[in-house]
């Protein structure tokens, strides 16, 4: 992952269309778990490939990627594809290069040698993990999902290298149980999480680059002494409805370049690689613990046309420390 402008979309294929919508207890890393809202009729159709890869309005759009469980010569080799919902299991996975040999050596990227993100289908839970990578090569993380249905796995590194280039891989999870179907949440501005409210400005654009702007306050007022969370006062993951196309955005700035402040105020620059609907997922740091707060966005519509809803809600998990 790089600061600044960093946006690696992938498309799922053969993917689970079921999802899960249970409330979840606290492990270390942060996670975004809601109770199913009220049927809304915000599922936009899938983009279609020429849509993805399209031009749009006379811009050339980021390509969504494909089918990336494989790409420049590296695999993610998923060994735990299947958990059970409720229960705490360990996700074990391995990345593996052109010779099927595990991958031992990685760059630190913000931090970290991998950062690993999971997401429900239906986009109402999501963690950002960061598992442990033993001596062969095998990373693990403990996972507990709240509820039955399709989940995504991304695998966000850059291997060891003069030449390497940071990848975004994927694979399908599947989370066995009772099966409750729950809807994307309508578009919304502001989001709140253990009495912080996350207020979101600007426009995803498909196919040029837009300013997404992120405002943090707390009992009506802002937080200006927002923490450094993996070298950055804030994170943003972007997954688009229907495939989980992903983009990963790092904000304008980071701590300690001279111009950067601790909130209220942390902004991105993202281009969306099509119109439709996505998922906003942005985590920070305040009093030594990791947030998130989550929006439903629409690529390609006017800010005055995303309609309010229902003020979303986070819980947060936590298994490792940082």
């Amino acid at each position: 992952m790089r600061t600044g402008l960093r946006i690696t979309a992938f498309t799922a294929a053969l993917a689970a269309t079921f999802g899960t919508a249970y409330g979840v207890g606290r492990t270390v890393e942060p996670v975004v778990a809601e109770s199913a809202p009220a049927p809304h009729d915000t599922h936009d159709r899938t983009p279609s490939a020429s849509e993805a890869g399209g031009d749009h309005g006379g811009h050339e759009a980021e390509a969504a990627g494909g089918l990336q469980v494989s790409e420049k010569g590296y695999t993610l080799d998923l060994a735990t594809p299947r958990v059970t919902a409720g229960q705490k299991a360990e996700l074990r996975f391995t990345v593996r290069d052109a010779d099927g040999d595990a991958v031992t050596a990685y760059q630190r990227e913000h931090d970290k040698e991998m950062h690993l993100i999971v997401a429900s289908r239906d986009l109402v839970t999501y963690r950002h993990l960061h598992p442990t990578r033993a001596a062969d090569g095998t990373w693990s993380t403990p996972v507990d999902l709240p509820g039955a249905g399709g989940y995504r796995v991304f695998a966000d590194f850059t291997p060891a290298g003069k030449d390497a280039r940071n990848l975004t891989l994927g694979a399908d999870l599947a989370a066995s149980g009772r099966y409750e179907p729950a809807r994307l949440p309508a578009p919304d501005r502001t989001a709140t999480t253990d009495g912080y409210r996350v207020a979101l400005s600007g426009s995803l654009r498909p196919g040029e680059p837009g300013e997404l702007t992120l405002r943090v306050s707390r009992d009506g007022k802002p937080v200006t002494d927002l923490q450094p969370y993996l070298g950055a006062y804030g994170h943003l993951v972007a997954l688009r409805s229907g495939d989980l196309a992903y983009l990963h955005v790092h904000p304008n700035g980071e701590p300690g370049d001279g111009t950067t402040e601790p909130g209220p105020a942390i902004s991105f620059t993202a281009t969306a690689p099509s119109a439709g609907t996505y998922r906003l997922f942005f985590d920070f740091k305040h009093e030594g613990e990791v947030r998130t707060a989550a929006f439903t966005v629409r690529a390609g519509a006017a800010p005055d046309t995303q309609a309010p809803a229902p003020t979303t809600t986070t819980e947060h998990s936590d298994g490792h420390g940082h």
